[in-house]
């Protein structure tokens, strides 16, 4: 998946009938974030589909429902402030930049938000985090490794333009 196009994205993933299925949002993931929250429809579809944004393959968002119709938010380098949709992201979910803790010194950029939000797929946190921050890696080569773990690899792949 590595050397896609402009390298910005976004799909929607959703498991209706226990298969994976990804539908490409944008080629150019935008900076309209309510547009990607009304993109993960209705907050009490099961299993909980989410959105998943590559930004100029820098960094990634993923957004998905969570208990009472509230958005779950990660962000896999909460000081890409400069970038709109990050901002927004940051903004918008209350994801703390500085907070003690949010990061290893041996690691570089800052996750934030809920770094559980694959842990229902299979995902904990604690085996989240070394993807999410591995400094060898381009957000796009990050996202393909989430979906090689939760097993939507081929579908990402067939979705996102190259």
């Amino acid at each position: 998946m590595s050397g896609t196009g402009g390298g910005s994205w976004a799909v929607r993933v959703s498991r209706p009938d226990g298969r994976w299925q990804v539908e490409l949002l944008a080629a150019d993931a935008g900076d309209e974030l309510p547009v990607l929250e009304r993109a993960l429809g209705d907050p009490g579809a099961w299993p909980v589909p989410f959105v998943v944004v590559v930004d100029s393959r820098l960094y990634f968002v993923v957004l998905r429902h969570g208990p009472g119709g509230m958005v779950r938010a990660l962000i896999s380098d909460a000081t890409m402030q400069e970038w709109v949709l990050a901002a927004e992201v940051v903004e918008r979910y209350g994801i703390a930049v500085d907070d003690p803790g949010a990061t290893d010194p041996d690691e570089t950029g800052r996750p934030g938000g809920d770094l559980d939000v694959f842990a229902d797929d299979g995902l904990p946190a604690a085996q989240l985090r070394p993807i999410v921050t591995a400094d060898d890696l381009w957000a796009d080569e990050k996202v393909a490794a989430i979906a090689a773990r939760l097993g939507f690899a081929d579908e990402l792949a067939a979705a996102v333009p190259r």
